[in-house]
């Protein structure tokens, strides 16, 4: 049997993969800005058409738009963490979902061990 489980991938900070890092986060908060603009522009939209529920409308949009201020907030924190922590620190910049094989037998307390991969600019040097 299988299943899939998801695995926190964390950088080693270099004077290299801190630049990568910075465009990266700067990258996302630009997405998800005008993604904020957008759905503010969709909102007003609806709002306006005869025969739809305004706080409906209000009610959705507003959760859509509290999410990615959410993630905004949480790319800023990364980005603190970025300056703060000194090179060869471990930041956590993504997750992915990685196929785990069980069978018979096998110990529970192995397969829902923390696991985690490590990378240092752009290789995997760790997949623990």
């Amino acid at each position: 049997m299988q299943i899939i489980r998801k695995v926190p991938v964390k950088q080693v900070l270099t004077d290299s993969s801190r630049a990568e890092l910075k465009e990266r986060f700067s990258q996302r908060e630009r997405q998800l800005d005008e993604e904020c603009r957008q759905l503010a522009f969709e909102q007003k939209k609806l709002e306006r058409k005869p025969g739809v529920s305004k706080q409906e409308v209000e009610r959705r949009f507003s959760r859509e738009i509290s999410r990615r201020k959410d993630q905004l907030r949480w790319i800023e924190y990364q980005r603190k963490q970025l300056d703060i922590l000194p090179d060869g620190s471990e930041l956590e910049t993504d997750e992915v979902d990685t196929l785990i094989t069980i069978e018979e037998g096998d110990r529970w307390e192995d397969i829902v061990q923390d696991r985690q991969i490590v990378i240092k600019d752009g290789k995997v040097i760790r997949a623990r």
